[in-house]
């Protein structure tokens, strides 16, 4: 601190090296959106492309979900002309409509548990008490709809696609091949897990969780198809410890695994090696054990993810505290709140996991033309 200012080199607002994304906004301010940096010219972009992930993550979607009522509308302000990107800065925004910050006032001195209150205190001298500010899941606004950006390049110029589900409940587990899931077959219901009988016993556990004042947590699992062999770099942005980086970054994350994850812990190498063969013309891995990257770097197989979501912190139950003066206090928080996150986790798992692909493919080439880019990354050999 020097006369009251922190003094910092970089804000932790900002993602990705090449495709570069940069979040701005508060939960109960103005509005939330993102300025993207490095998207190659010439893609053909309006403001319905980046609308149906938005309304996939906005509150207010299910009786399972937050009843805030947010539109959740897009507008490009920038790097956009005649409908196609510019090659310049993109700037998107979307404006808080049903803020409520007066349903927060009791906490404007009290620290919530388990929630970010108490820890931006100390960082800052400060914090917005409103819902959280920048530490409100609101934030990842931008982060969707900068990912639906990168999911149209990565599918319109490369055939990668990205489908994340809801693979756990509490402790009710959905039977899911994640080599059959479909994106119609998550969104068939409000829960967004593929297993039907599954998804019945999780939306019946989330009411009920939600009636008691209490949350759940789980686990959200995802499969990219079509990703060439060879992104990732050694040896710290390794494609693994990248998807890493940005899935921890959502709010309420607790791990990331890769294929079969901790449970190799339980193998031995003879069992857990994914060998060699030639198939269909190219060189293959039998099993896909390691998820589609080995050394940090893909091998061209499925990359298969699951990340876990902590119980919402948020919760209607008395919980002691202290206020910022250290007085003891009871809270029973207020406010409009998802009793589980995973249903509106999945936009944002796969909006991550999209942006980190887009960034290491910009990575392979240095001529950003994405014509190039595509003629260059399928002749690659595999």
């Amino acid at each position: 601190m020097l006369d009251g200012l922190t003094i910092r080199e970089e804000m932790g607002d900002s993602f990705g090296k090449i495709f570069r994304i940069s979040t701005w906004g508060e939960s109960h301010g103005g509005g939330v959106g993102v300025v993207i940096d490095g998207c190659p010219a010439g893609i053909e972009l309006s403001e319905s492309d980046i609308q149906a992930d938005l309304d996939r993550r906005r509150p207010g979607q299910s009786r399972i979900t937050s009843q805030r009522k947010e539109p959740d509308r897009a507008t490009i302000l920038s790097g956009v002309f005649e409908g196609r990107t510019l090659g310049t800065s993109i700037l998107i925004m979307v404006r808080n409509e049903d803020a409520r910050p007066q349903a927060y006032e009791e906490m404007r001195d009290l620290y919530r548990p388990s929630h970010a209150d108490f820890t931006y205190e100390q960082k800052y001298g400060l914090r917005d008490w409103r819902g959280g500010g920048r530490a409100s899941a609101r934030e990842t606004v931008g982060r969707v709809a900068a990912g639906a950006i990168a999911r149209k390049i990565l599918t319109d110029a490369f055939g990668v696609t990205t489908v994340a589900y809801v693979a756990e409940v509490h402790d009710i587990a959905g039977e899911i091949d994640p080599a059959r899931v479909t994106a119609e077959a998550v969104e068939a219901n409000d829960v967004r897990c593929p297993d039907p009988q599954a998804a019945e016993r999780m939306i019946a556990r989330i009411e009920k969780v939600r009636k008691a004042g209490d949350s759940v947590g789980g686990i959200v699992g995802a499969i990219v198809r079509g990703c060439p062999a060879g992104l990732g770099e050694p040896v710290f942005d390794k494609l693994t410890a990248d998807l890493a980086k940005g899935l921890m970054s959502l709010p309420a994350t607790r791990g990331v695994e890769f294929g079969i994850g901790f449970a190799a812990t339980r193998m031995t190498g003879s069992t857990h090696n994914d060998e060699f063969e030639k198939r269909d013309g190219r060189i293959r891995t039998v099993t896909n054990r390691s998820g589609g990257i080995q050394g940090g770097i893909s091998n061209g197989e499925d990359i298969l993810l699951r990340v876990a979501f902590k119980p919402t912190a948020t919760i209607n139950h008395p919980q002691r505290t202290v206020t910022r003066d250290g007085e003891p206090a009871e809270l029973r928080a207020k406010g409009r709140h998802d009793p589980c996150v995973l249903p509106r986790a999945v936009p944002m798992v796969e909006a991550m996991i999209n942006l980190v692909l887009l960034d290491h493919m910009l990575r392979c080439v240095t001529n950003k033309n994405i014509d190039m880019l595509a003629k260059t990354v399928a002749s690659r050999p595999l």
